[in-house]
């Protein structure tokens, strides 16, 4: 299995100075349990990194700690030069970072194209400004990245009548309605068959690509991380166990260990 993205393109990103996140020292318990233990992790622009481990490795509370939305115990954030470790959940979304969750979070209600809508609502714009009809540039943004997931044929449908994954395509529509820099997947590929994930796999590259969007993806989806990640960060028992390109994490005797227990 071989990265989508060259491995110069990654070193070329990292060495070109300050990462656009970096995580210092992130730690969070939960009842005396350190999910997370003196992490370190960094992202450089337009980096693709896979975030892997077993289960209860402390992956989705480490990007929870990232995106503000669960309170670390102790440590640093910084994103674009700017001290992110106390912003609350919505100031982070302002300073440019999105995310997906392992529950998708939709309006089953609203159609398509008003979920897509409501991506605004990172912007600031408060809830009047919610209520009102959006302006050309937001109704364009959503028209193009509907049309980009192939489900522009959808776009008045109830968002509650859309498939699991195209429900997960969705969420990452509104995720991207902002102009992140960088965007959080967290079990983007769970529930969602095999075509739609070649399909994701495929936005996700094209988002790369043309707006230099960064990625974090959380995966238990070995086969989809390799093949799409510039680099992979493994955590076991809260702790970093290995940060490398795929093929040197392929062939990390540690990383076979903490999976295969062999």
């Amino acid at each position: 299995m071989t990265s989508v993205n060259s491995t110069n393109r990654t070193a070329q990103a990292r060495a070109a100075g300050t990462p656009l996140l970096a995580a210092r020292g992130i730690t969070k318990s939960f009842g005396g349990v350190h999910a997370v233990d003196g992490v370190d992790f960094e992202v450089a622009t337009g980096e693709i990194v896979g975030l892997v481990g077993p289960n209860g490795s402390g992956k989705s509370t480490l990007l929870g700690c990232l995106s503000r939305d669960i309170a670390m115990d102790t440590g640093r954030v910084t994103f674009d030069g700017v001290d992110a470790s106390r912003l609350r959940t919505m100031q982070v979304a302002r300073i440019g970072i999105g995310r997906t969750f392992q529950s998708v979070r939709i309006f089953p209600e609203l159609s398509v194209v008003e979920n897509a809508w409501m991506g605004r609502q990172w912007k600031g714009v408060g809830m009047l400004g919610m209520m009102q009809p959006p302006d050309a540039a937001t109704r364009q943004r959503a028209a193009d990245l509907i049309d980009l997931m192939g489900f522009s044929h959808l776009t008045r449908e109830y968002a509650g009548n859309l498939s699991g994954g195209q429900m997960r395509l969705l969420e990452l529509v509104m995720a991207m309605m902002c102009g992140p820099r960088l965007v959080m997947l967290d079990e983007a590929t769970s529930g969602v068959n095999p075509t739609l994930i070649e399909s994701l796999k495929r936005y996700v590259k094209v988002l790369n690509e043309q707006e230099q969007v960064a990625f974090v993806v959380v995966e238990h989806n070995i086969g989809f991380i390799f093949s799409i990640a510039d680099r992979i960060v493994v955590l076991d028992d809260g702790k970093v166990l290995a940060d490398g390109t795929p093929d040197e994490i392929q062939h990390n005797q540690e990383v076979i260990v903490a999976y295969l227990g062999a």
